[in-house]
């Protein structure tokens, strides 16, 4: 059958059905339950009472996951597990694979970014569409041979920080005069299973793509006790600069160098899950991510690149470099 005959088909089968069938709640299952992630996103689509439900999904399986030599995972699988059981009557499985016969959709939420390629691999060979959270993986060859697995399959896959949806984050990027820079922070604790800004490093970082986009050619990391701070040099000569934080406040932040003007983030910004769970839903009913997969692999080689030049003594480390 040619792929127009194909589409034909498919629309005919679309028009002819009912509204009912058309809205059919997708069934979504979450493994990873090591992470306050997954209770939150389950109330948030299970919840139905809650001015915050969003419509359209439902948890309705989960695979605990967990890791037993990362403290943050090991010490919360339990919890969490328990909570999104009991509470939101989830059914809890042995493993990935049964869990995908019961579920259309995935989100990959395991706190360790180390086990998400491994995690994913059955994922995209069953095709189920996937929302990974952050970070995509621990290490960059991980980020890409998930994005090449992907590909191979035809599975979409998408995968973000909430701090993308800092309330005034994204009109930030229409600074007066044009945007020619930008700097943002937040917390990055240290974490030697998921190294630099990939353990919480992660979020600012986001924050900085979320305003200059893709095309960052080279990094250099300024190390110190109590933090770290990664410039980043775009190939259009802006400069986008990342501080994190392990010792003082640990507030989120931004800041846009306008041509006309300087705008900031108030301190204290902070993400929001219910945005942020409204673009996985709509991800799983198109299968187009609301942030393109070049651009998610570009954050992972810029925070590789980040690492290795922190571990060079400050060196300038190019993004192409990077494999």
């Amino acid at each position: 059958m040619n792929k127009l005959l194909f589409s034909c088909l498919l629309v005919l089968l679309v028009a002819g059905s009912s509204p009912a069938q058309q809205e059919r709640e997708i069934r979504v299952g979450i493994i990873g339950l090591d992470t306050s992630h997954a209770p939150t996103f389950t109330r948030l689509l299970n919840d139905t009472s809650s001015p915050d439900h969003i419509a359209g999904a439902r948890v309705v399986a989960g695979f605990p996951g967990g890791s037993p030599d990362l403290a943050s995972s090991a010490g919360r699988v339990e919890k969490f597990t328990a909570e999104v059981r009991d509470k939101w009557k989830v059914e809890i499985v042995k493993d990935i694979a049964t869990l995908l016969t019961k579920v259309d959709a995935v989100l990959l939420e395991s706190v360790d970014g180390r086990v998400h390629l491994e995690q994913a691999r059955p994922v995209l060979a069953a095709r189920k569409p996937v929302f990974i959270d952050k970070p995509l993986a621990a290490s960059y060859r991980d980020a890409r041979e998930i994005a090449r697995l992907a590909r191979q399959s035809g599975t979409p896959w998408w995968s973000s920080s909430s701090l993308r949806y800092a309330p005034g984050l994204a009109e930030l990027k229409n600074a007066p005069g044009g945007l020619k820079g930008a700097s943002t922070y937040g917390p990055a604790p240290l974490e030697p299973t998921n190294p630099g800004f990939f353990w919480y490093g992660i979020h600012a970082t986001e924050m900085l793509y979320t305003l200059l986009g893709i095309g960052c050619e080279e990094v250099i990391t300024v190390h110190a006790e109590g933090t770290d701070v990664v410039v980043g040099r775009w190939k259009d000569g802006r400069l986008g600069v990342v501080r994190g934080i392990r010792d003082g406040a640990h507030d989120y932040g931004a800041v846009a160098f306008g041509g006309k003007k300087v705008q900031a983030l108030p301190a204290g910004a902070s993400g929001l899950y219910k945005p942020l769970v409204a673009e996985i839903v709509k991800f799983f009913q198109t299968g187009a991510p609301p942030v393109p997969n070049a651009e998610t692999l570009e954050i992972m080689a810029f925070i590789e690149a980040a690492e290795r030049s922190r571990q060079r003594g400050g060196v300038a480390v190019k993004l192409a470099d990077i494999e």
